[in-house]
Parts: C-alpha cells; structure tokens; sequence
C-alpha cells in the first residue's frame, strides 16, 4: 500500500498536516492521558488451525441500500492438528444459512455469531490436510459497520458504494473493495489475516453499463434479463485474503502489454486520453523489475484502477492495483512530470514483495513496505538517472527523521493497533535500511539475494529474519548483527564529524561521535573519501562502532577534501566541520546528489559571503533540475547583492529552463524584483501549458499589475484550472475585495479537491467572508468550509478540526457577533458541533 505524507502516506493529506501542525498544537495546549497497556502486548503471528485453500463468491449489489448480497463456497483444510471447528472473521453482516457441502448436497450447520467472528461447528472432526467446504449465504452491510481506520488508512470498512444513487452530478458511480489491513471480512467471511494464502473466483453482478475488475483472469460474462451482467473473475495463484478486489463502474479501460500478458488502466472516461501518459511506463517497469528480482511478473494480468473518495494512496490487490483518483491528471498537470509515477512503481513491486511473497504478520511489514518504498528510488535511478534516484533516496530518508519515530523498532512486535505499523519507519526507514545493505553487501549480492528470498518463499508469507537467511546464504556473511540493529531495533545515529591534519605527523585524522541520546551505539561500515589535485581520491573503508572513533590516514600534504560516507548512503544526521571551500569543492569533484546537495545548503546559509553568491550562481545552472529548484529555493532576495548577481541567471530560467518546475521556481524569484520590464514574460507565461508556470505567473504578474491580474484571473477562470493556478485565481480575485467575484472565487473552491492548496486557501477565504455582506453568499462561503470540514477522514480530524472548528469558523463568528452581523455570526456557530458553541 502507498501511503506518504512525505513521510510514509499518502498525497492527499500529507502537506494539509504539516500546514496545520502549528494551528494544532495552539488549539490543544494540553496533552491527553494515552493508554500504554499495549505495549506489554506481544503481537503474535496468528495461529492457523485452519488453512484458506479456495474461496468462490456469487456478489449482487444494491446500491440503493449500499448492501451486498453475497453466497460464498469456501474451501479449507485443518492445518495440522484435526479439528472439528471453524472460526472465520465476518465483521458486521446478516448471516441467512451455513452449511457444509458434500457430494453436491447442503447440510445445514451449526454455528455462533457476534457480529464480529462466526464460530461454525463442523459436520465432523477433519484430520489435517482433510479439504472440506462451507457454504455461507449472507448480506455484507459496509456502511453500518463499526469499524476503526488510521492515519494511514483512514477507513476500514472494506467496501465502499461511491455516490451509489447518483445524486452527485459530479461525482461517477463506482463500486471498489480496500482489504489492507483486515477490512475485507466485511464483505466477505474468511480468516483475514496475512499469513493465510488461497485461489479465488469471484462472480460480480452489476448494471450492464459497468466494466468490472477483480484478481486473476476475466473468464466469462453473461448479460442478464434484468438489465445487469454478471462478471466472473479467477485466481489461480494463491495470495491474502487482504489482496482480494473487486471493482465496477462506468470505467475506460485502455490496453497494453507485458510479454503478451494483458496490462490495462481503468480510467474515468474523461482521461482516457491521457491514461497511457499516467500508467503507460507499466511494461517497462515490469520488465525492470522482472530483470532486477530475476523473476519474471509472476502473474497472469496486471491492471490498475482509480476510485474516487479513496481511503488512502493506492493498494497492491493482486494483478488489480487501486489508486486514489489523484492519480489521474490531465494534459496540463502532466507537463509538470507525472507526479503519480512513483506511486505506480511502488506498488507494482508489491507484486514481488508483498504478494508473491506475503508479510506473515503485521508486525513483519517491512517485507512489503519497506521494498516497495525502496523500488522508488531503483525506478528514478534506473530511469532517470543516479541524481534522481540519490534524491528519492534524500527525501525518504528526511520523511522519517522529521517523524519523530526515533523510539519505533522497524519489526514491531508491541504496538497499539495493526494500522499503526504503516508509517515512516516501516515505508522510508525500512528503504533506506535496503540502500545501506546494497552498498554493504553490493549490487550483484543484493539482487541475487533478492531473488533467493522471492523464489524459495514464492506464494507463502514470511518473516524478516527468512530475509536475512537468503542475504547470509550469498553473501556468506553472517547479518544477525545487521538485523539486531537495525530491523529489531530503533534510532539512529546521530554524527558528529571533525577533520583535522597534522602537518608534522603527516597524518589526517577523522574524528566522529555519536551524540545520539541513550546508550546505544550504532556500528556502521563507512568509506571515506580524501580527495587532493582535483578528482584524484583515495578511498578508506571503515567501521564506526564506538560512542568516540579516531581515523588516521597518512598523506604527504593536508587533502583538499576529506569526505565522510563518500557515497553518502548513511541513514542518520550529521554535523561536519567543513569550510565553504571545501563545500565548493565537494560540489565540483565528489559531485554526487547529496555532496552538491550539502554545498548548496552551506553556501545559503552564508549569502553574505561573495564566495558563496558566486558558488549559487553556478548550482543554479546544476545540471540536475532537482538542484536546479533547490537552489532557487534557497535564494535569500532580501539580500541586495545576491539579488543583482542572480537577476540575469532567473531570468534566463525563467525563460528558457526545459523543466517546467524549474521555470516556475524562477518565475517566484523574479517577482521579488517588481520590476515592470517583466510584466510581459509574466504574462506571456500565465498562458503556459503548465498549471504551476501559470499558476506562479499571474502571482507575479499580481505584484506589479494588481489589475491586469485581477483581468487575468478572470478571464482564466472560465477555463479548467488544478492544482497552484486554480489557488492563485482564488486568491487574486478574493484581494480584489470584488464581492461580484464570489460566485468565481466560490465556485473554484468547490472544484478543488482535498489538497494542499485547499486548506492553503482556506484562511484567504475566511477573510473574504469576514468583509462579506450578502448573506447567501456568506452562507454559500460557510457551507463550502464545512463541507471541506465534513470529507476529511475521520482519521485527520482531530488534526484539523481545532484550526477549521476553533480557529477559523469560531473566528469568524465572533467577528461577525462584534461587528453586529448576528445573522451570519448564529449561521457560522449552528455550523459548530456542540462543545465549539460554548460561549456564544
């Protein structure tokens, strides 16, 4: 599953946190009293007294009740010891009739529900390995279930009927299933843990008008009297009961191939277009991946499917992956590079790690999670380049040390709830676990010992320490100490690194401590580079293992650079003594991402210093667009001589810059000058193909033109506009003070989804409703925050209702009661839930 607030969830709530961190944390001054009895709770691999061997399932769907009515078959076998029993999980459903089928016949059994597990009692006692089937007629209730998501995966309720009577005209009708982690025993009785493995076939009556999806192979459709189709769909390689899938709507579906095997991409019609634009790098990507594992894509088909109001990032369902409808973009956001690309190769490497080869408990996630992060990183490397990889790898990395995870064992035997295994540690610190390994181990051990692990697990679950056996098995190295530290165990180290020379000696001496608090001591294989005459270096493997380590190398003259963890794959933070010249050089010949990375952080912290104005020109023209844009970002323009020196290089990027995101960076910058010889680059580039150029453009354009941009504005929102473009005109035209715009400024805000720029705009909306006079618009502006208020996944709220609730909305009732607007001050406070209307 993808899941990344940069951190490890996923997109679509991820930069609303960290925006809202600040208005929390002053909303709820306090701490609550947090229940600590977990973790003296081990989180056993569950036990298997009876194995899943094949489930069929005959599905009808009422989408007026948001019911399924389902008729299951299910095939298991004791696993070793005979029992006379069986115990599925089957959360929330009304049970019509269980029997056990033998020789063609039902014969009814007995049995006990709670409404959370039935207890059947078997017909006899069956001896291990002995195959019997129950049949189970039932009606799968989903929207009437009590159940619990996460941050991570902010529902759980397993099925989902999406605008199910059409009432939301913009809205299409879809059906979609999300297992992960034990939802789908809501629509389906079944032992719902990991370490369970089964075939499936699974028939879909919908209306006629609808394609379906679901695992396996499309194997036979039959159009029924009534106006529906009934879909059958067949597994024939087992796989979890949480990868189980089905899907239905009014979908496009555009084909493609993988050595004659069906790759197709299931769209909502209107991005039919661009859909191979979105998933259309899926064959190369599975022939990469099929060539780094050494096993070729295991299954029959792969396919992948969007659904509106998703629960999460996207889901590995087995050859049938499910993406948040954030995954489709149209033509204009795709200038920009598709932003969903990663997501793909994340989780199409699930079909390797994670389905092929399955966690057999939650606690040992990072067999799935933590590989498909890492397959990340090989994508960009493979495809764009080693920059682009190493800067993945960066940004993972910086994902999990801002979580605050630092106390978190990446296996993680005691936690509160199964949910709360899916975050920073297991998804970016697991990957950055993997890079480190392949630099120790190297490439071609890694990846054989990739394959030893997939190929001798194949269709079976697995544990972490089976990982360890099969990287011991071709290294010939023993890993145990590895494993301890860094998969059951947590932290990491914090560095501090000093370089000196001892003229006399003739020796350089490295010095590094770990300062990270508490006792532990990391060991770790480091080189380290010492460079002089340019790009002639000499490289040292060592081992820091002490709290205290002394390196002394000898050398005729003091080294130009000496460059700690040379391929700079170190997953801690580090402080180094290092000198702007010495940063300069690193740029020039050490030259990798990070070492260009860590010069252009020094020199902008001292853009006083004529050096490092003139060493920012040079990384502004990098010639990796990633540290193009970072630089630009790191331009200080209240600085006068930086400001002049770098003028014509923006410019030019601005300009000319083949990166659109560069171009829109540049674009920025140059406002700060206000300089009205640029109005007609800005205006000229408001028309660009891409949102963001365009976007940041009329925001420039709005610094020394308030009404051209005002005009601008305008005259753009008559046409679509997503993402920086869509906030701007929002923003331009709720400056203006024109409330003969609201209907605009309104209207575009209704349009944008769940997103960064949404709650971005939600303060400058506020404060338009603050000076608003008419009433309809005023309650039309308040319905608009609380309907934004009321998608938010029951997840995130207690993260964001403080500021919407508390901040906002409260804020602006009182403004409204002061100013004596008593009509729209009880409108915003009847709009409050019970404990915010105290003291009005």
């Amino acid at each position: 599953m993808l899941l990344k607030p940069d951190i490890y969830m996923k997109k679509l709530f991820v930069y609303l946190l960290s925006v809202i961190s600040g208005y929390v944390l002053m909303a709820q001054p306090g701490a609550k009293q947090t229940d600590t009895s977990w973790k003296k709770n081990y989180r056993e691999t569950a036990t298997k007294i009876n194995d899943l061997v094949h489930t069929r399932l005959n599905a009808r769907f009422d989408f007026n009740k948001a019911y399924m009515y389902g008729q299951a078959w299910i095939t298991l076998q004791p696993h070793f010891y005979p029992t006379d029993s069986l115990r599925l999980d089957a959360k929330g459903m009304d049970i019509h009739k269980i029997s056990i089928i033998k020789n063609g016949k039902e014969s009814p059994l007995k049995y006990d529900y709670d409404n959370w597990q039935l207890n059947i009692h078997l017909d006899k006692t069956y001896k291990g390995g002995e195959q019997y089937t129950v049949f189970i007629d039932y009606t799968s209730k989903p929207n009437e279930v009590q159940v619990r998501g996460s941050a991570a995966i902010s529902d759980a309720r397993g099925l989902y009927f999406i605008n199910p009577t059409g009432e939301e005209k913009n809205k299409p009708t879809e059906i979609w299933t999300q297992g992960e982690t034990e939802a789908n025993s809501v629509w389906l009785p079944t032992i719902d843990k990991p370490n369970q493995k089964m075939t499936d076939e699974i028939s879909m009556t919908v209306p006629d008008k609808f394609v379906t999806l679901s695992n396996g192979k499309l194997i036979n459709q039959k159009k029924n009297t009534d106006g529906t189709r009934t879909d059958t769909w067949k597994m024939d390689l087992p796989h979890a009961p949480y990868l189980l899938f089905m899907g239905a709507g009014n979908y496009a579906i555009i084909k493609d191939s993988y050595k004659g095997k069906e790759v197709s991409y299931y769209v909502d019609k209107e991005y039919a277009s661009v859909a191979r634009k979105i998933f259309g790098l899926t064959p190369e990507m599975m022939a990469f991946y099929s060539r780094i594992t050494g096993v070729d894509y295991p299954w029959v088909k792969y396919s992948q499917i969007t659904g509106h109001d998703y629960v999460s990032g996207a889901m590995e369902n087995t050859t049938a992956t499910l993406h948040s409808d954030a995954a489709q973009q149209d033509a204009r956001e795709l200038t920009d590079g598709n932003n969903w690309e990663s997501d793909i190769a994340h989780e199409l490497f699930h079909q390797w790690f994670g389905d092929y080869v399955t966690t057999e408990s939650w606690s040992n996630i990072t067999l799935n999670e933590s590989f498909a992060n890492y397959s990340e990183t090989l994508w960009s490397e493979y495809k764009y380049g080693k920059d682009a990889g190493d800067e993945q790898n960066f940004n993972d990395m910086q994902g999990y040390l801002q979580s605050n995870s630092g106390k978190k064992d990446l296996v993680r035997f005691y936690y509160n709830d199964k949910e709360d295994v899916f975050d920073a540690v297991s998804y970016n610190k697991g990957g950055r676990i993997l890079h480190m390994l392949r630099n120790y181990v190297g490439d071609s051990a890694f990846f054989r010992a990739l394959n030893l692990y997939l190929t001798t697990n194949k269709f079976k679950s697995a544990e972490a320490q089976q990982l360890r056996l099969a990287f011991e098995e071709v290294t010939g190295k023993d890993l145990n100490w590895y494993w301890n530290q860094w998969y059951y165990g947590a932290g990491n180290p914090s560095l501090d690194i000093n370089y000196s020379y001892d003229d006399a000696a003739k020796k350089i001496r490295v010095i590094v401590n770990q300062t990270q608090p508490g006792d532990k001591v990391f060991k770790l294989p480091v080189a380290i580079d010492v460079y002089s005459s340019g790009s002639n270096k000499t490289r040292y493997k060592v081992w820091v293992q002490n709290k205290a380590d002394t390196f002394s190398f000898a050398a005729a003259s003091k080294p130009d650079l000496v460059n700690f963890d040379g391929d700079k794959i170190l997953l801690c933070t580090k402080k180094e003594n290092k000198t702007l010249d010495e940063y300069i050089y690193q740029y020039k010949y050490a030259a990798d991402y990070l070492d260009r990375r860590e010069a252009i952080d020094f020199a902008s912290k001292h853009q006083d210093d004529p050096k490092a104005v003139a060493f920012l020109q040079t990384a502004l023209e990098d010639k990796y667009e990633g540290l193009r844009n970072f630089a630009i970002s790191r331009l200080d323009m209240k600085n006068e001589n930086l400001r002049k020196e770098v003028e014509p290089i923006l410019a030019n990027l601005a300009k000319n810059d083949p990166k659109r995101t560069v171009k829109a960076g540049a674009i920025t910058k140059l406002a700060a000058y206000k300089k009205p010889e640029y109005e007609s680059l800005f205006k000229s580039a408001v028309n660009d193909s891409s949102y963001t150029v365009s976007g940041n453009a009329l925001e420039a354009l709005s610094e020394i033109d308030s009404a051209t941009a005002l005009s601008e504005a305008k005259r753009l929102s008559a046409f679509p506009a997503k993402g920086k473009l869509s906030s701007v005109i929002t923003t331009v035209m709720i400056e203006s003070g024109d409330e003969s715009s609201a209907d605009m400024i309104l209207k575009n805000f209704e349009a944008m989804p769940l997103s960064q720029n949404k709650f971005t705009l939600l303060q400058s909306i506020g404060a338009f409703l603050g000076k608003a006079k008419n009433m309809d618009i005023f309650k039309r502006g308040i319905d608009d925050i609380v309907s934004f208020r009321d998608a938010i996944p029951e997840a995130f709220k207690n993260q964001t209702d403080p500021f919407i609730n508390g901040v906002l909305l409260k804020g602006l009732a009182t403004k409204k009661k002061e100013t004596g607007m008593t009509e729209q001050s009880d409108y915003v406070i009847s709009k409050l839930p019970p404990e915010d209307k105290k003291g009005f």
